[in-house]
């Protein structure tokens, strides 16, 4: 696959790679996901003030993803000993660990090959890219922000968290839906299914095409 592949989409299979990483030499993507889900972001680089503010917060953040089956996995253009020094800036300055490993893409491969590199923005650094990965390797979703404006780590938790139930309950979720709120219930599609759907368990019913449910009734 050409390393400049363009950008990817939901529904697209996350692309494989091999590159060294914080946690070891010779990082094989695919291998390392195994059956988790994947939250992979990528920030401009390294030594910069958005950017340690987000890793410390994925860092702050990460036992959340984890007991939610996430990994989390950072990248930008730097080399190993660049991130090996951050990471030890940050532990000692603010006294945070970063738990997760960071890809070093010094030779912008990896970026390019997610399509991390917007050159009308930098040429030579990655935008602040997102990739949410399930454990069959589809994307499932994909944030994009500015170079100049730090994410939402909330945002991203709960995006997360959102996928996971629709998948697991086979159901939408409306605006600001947060875990434990009700869901959305598909549309009915046939007379039998809008027959259905006034008589269901736990409804909340606004009109045949909007209904909303206990997840777990």
């Amino acid at each position: 696959m050409s390393e400049d592949a363009g950008l990817l989409r939901i529904g697209d299979k996350a692309r494989d790679f091999i590159a060294a990483t914080t946690s070891t030499r010779e990082f094989a993507f695919s291998a390392w996901q195994e059956q988790d889900w994947v939250v992979f972001f990528s920030h401009p680089a390294d030594f910069t003030p958005v950017c340690t503010t987000e890793l410390v917060e994925f860092a702050r953040r990460y036992q959340d993803f984890r007991r939610k089956g996430v990994k989390l996995l950072g990248i930008s253009v730097d080399s190993i000993h660049s991130h090996l020094a951050w990471l030890d800036n940050m532990k000692q300055k603010m006294g945070v660990t970063v738990p997760y490993p960071l890809v070093a893409d010094a030779d912008m491969r990896v970026s390019r090959l997610y399509g991390m590199i917007h050159p009308e923005t930098s040429s030579s650094a990655t935008v602040r890219a997102l990739f949410v990965i399930d454990p069959r390797r589809v994307i499932r979703g994909v944030i994009y922000y500015p170079m100049n404006v730090g994410r939402s780590v909330d945002e991203v938790l709960r995006l997360v968290s959102a996928l996971q139930a629709t998948e697991k309950f086979s159901c939408a979720t409306p605006v600001d839906w947060r875990e434990g709120d009700k869901v959305m219930i598909p549309p009915p599609l046939t007379v039998q299914d809008v027959e259905k759907q006034h008589n269901y368990p736990g409804q909340e019913s606004k009109d045949f095409y909007l209904t909303l449910k206990d997840p777990k009734v």
